[in-house]
């Protein structure tokens, strides 16, 4: 009787606040879809936990461009299939090159920084939509955008000193996995501290020793999130927030977790305002950032605002420490589960490299068949299926329907990455899709993990290369395998939402010369 109670009154509060808020009053020609029902919007079709797939479905009756209704006030836009995302996110970058809405990361500072942020209060750190690289659109996005690519760089992106941050760490990541002794363990922590070690570098100048527990702690609040947000409740929170924000629920938890990240973002922000010499070198993002600020102190409309710093380092330290160790765990778990590919790994990186010498960027050419491995990886987990909502920048004409401005888009990059059209049998696992006749390295133009257009990551080039060196440094330091047998691993996503989340799985190493020819399926 209470939850029938519970149910009605979320009803009533839904009914109030669907007659209180106002209308879109211009709907534009849009895209056909299901139609969508009063507070309810299409979700009989789309459930949470499956949005994705429910995408998908409905592409089947209404193409690869239609229209749904995520609640009663979220209408969405969703592109299906490489044509669509590359025809609206390439063709027409500028128009698509907005942010769309993610309600559950909003509220990343509730509580926290409200004294630091200057200028700023707590009504306004709440906007976070407005704020950081991740969040923010129109002139402040880019002007974030360019700075924080420019410091990336200055700093050793896609530079020799970045290469050697990255082996750095990579070595350590071994030495960690080699004093498990052979033991079972889950990998997953200890390569979200490597990958969260190389981004803390970067943006705070530091390097966090894998036992430090509140560097644990903070890496595992940016996994905790990227569960929360992609969630069967935290879909649901996409598509309710109004409602259920103030009331209790896992949304709590998630923002609990975000406030940990964004604690630990203002304690290294404050350790820079005391220690900042404008004198001397630039020591990471945070120094290149504040120093920014101190140039355009006096300028009213400045962007480099500690709310803008903020938001954008806590973004960067969640985005560095998840996307890249979930995808290599996921190799790990792809090669455990198919020891002739990873003998064929092995091989190669034994003929091509010997033994002792760390791999480099510049050996991806001399190693085709690791390259193709990473690549289908990557193709197969799609980490991010539904892309990261996209808003349009002004009212656009795309496949004779007619967008008005800030419309949202969904480019489901997972659809792009399994489209049968493009890729033969996608849901199989086959690095021969990216070497052609010759056993040479294949590029594909429907391989868009990152996206494109103008709101591309702008991490891609650092996570290609941490991809690579990680898991070249652990393959050619140890042979891989599992207590339990091959045919039992799955490979479906733990959780499927905004992201998709590996399963977890354990992993035994050896020395790799102890294994000199792994057993075949």
């Amino acid at each position: 009787m209470e939850a029938v109670c519970t149910w009605a009154l979320l009803l009533l509060l839904l009914l109030l606040l669907t007659l209180a808020l106002p209308r879109t009053r211009d709907p534009g020609h849009l895209p056909p879809g299901p139609a969508p029902l009063p507070l309810l919007g299409n979700l009989l079709q789309l459930r949470p936990g499956a949005l994705y797939s429910g995408f998908v479905r409905l592409s089947k009756r209404y193409g690869p461009v239609f229209t749904v209704y995520l609640g009663p006030w979220r209408r969405v836009v969703v592109l299906v299939g490489h044509k669509a995302v590359r025809e609206a996110l390439g063709g027409q970058a500028e128009e698509f090159s907005g942010r769309g809405a993610l309600a559950t990361l909003d509220g990343t500072f509730d509580g926290h920084g409200e004294a630091q942020a200057s200028g700023g209060n707590r009504r306004e750190l709440k906007a976070l939509e407005l704020v950081g690289v991740f969040f923010s659109n129109g002139e402040r996005w880019k002007q974030l955008r360019k700075f924080t690519m420019l410091a990336l760089r200055d700093l050793g992106m896609g530079k020799p000193e970045g290469q050697k941050l990255i082996q750095s760490e990579a070595q350590h990541l071994v030495e960690a996995f080699r004093e498990t002794k052979g033991r079972p363990f889950d990998p997953s922590l200890l390569l979200a501290q490597a990958t969260s070690n190389v981004a803390c570098s970067l943006v705070f100048g530091l390097r966090f020793p894998f036992e430090d527990e509140e560097f644990q702690a903070v890496v595992r609040a940016a996994g905790g999130v990227l569960l929360g947000v992609s969630s069967p409740w935290g879909q649901t929170y996409e598509m309710f927030f109004r409602l259920l924000r103030p009331l209790p629920g896992p949304h709590k938890q998630l923002f609990h977790h975000l406030g940990t990240l964004a604690a630990f973002a203002i304690q290294q922000v404050q350790r820079h305002q005391g220690s900042l010499d404008t004198s001397g070198p630039v020591r990471d993002l945070v120094d290149a950032f504040l120093l920014k600020m101190a140039q355009e102190e006096q300028d009213p409309n400045t962007e480099f605002t500690e709310k803008n710093l903020l938001m954008t380092v806590t973004y960067l330290l969640f985005a560095g420490t998840m996307t890249v160790s979930a995808t290599v765990g996921y190799t790990l778990l792809l090669l455990v589960k198919y020891p002739q590919v990873q003998k064929c790994v092995h091989e190669e990186l034994t003929r091509e490299l010997g033994d002792g010498r760390a791999p480099g960027l510049e050996d991806q050419t001399r190693l085709p068949y690791t390259n193709a491995v990473l690549h289908e990886a990557q193709r197969l987990l799609a980490l991010v299926p539904m892309g990261i909502p996209r808003a349009l920048t002004r009212t656009t004409c795309f496949r004779g329907y007619t967008l008005p401005q800030g419309t949202e888009v969904f480019p489901l990059l997972g659809s792009i990455l399994h489209d049968p059209e493009v890729f033969e049998q996608p849901e199989e696992f086959n690095p021969g899709r990216f070497l052609d006749v010759d056993g040479r390295f294949k590029k594909h133009e429907a391989f868009l993990p990152f996206s494109l257009g103008k709101r591309v990551c702008l991490g891609e080039g650092l996570a290609r290369a941490e991809i690579f060196l990680l898991f070249t440094a652990i393959l050619q330091a140890f042979s891989l395998e599992s207590p339990c047998l091959s045919g039992t691993l799955s490979l479906q996503p733990a959780v499927s939402g905004l992201f998709n989340v590996p399963p977890a799985f354990q992993l035994q190493v050896q020395p790799a010369d102890l294994h000199p020819t792994m057993p075949t399926r």
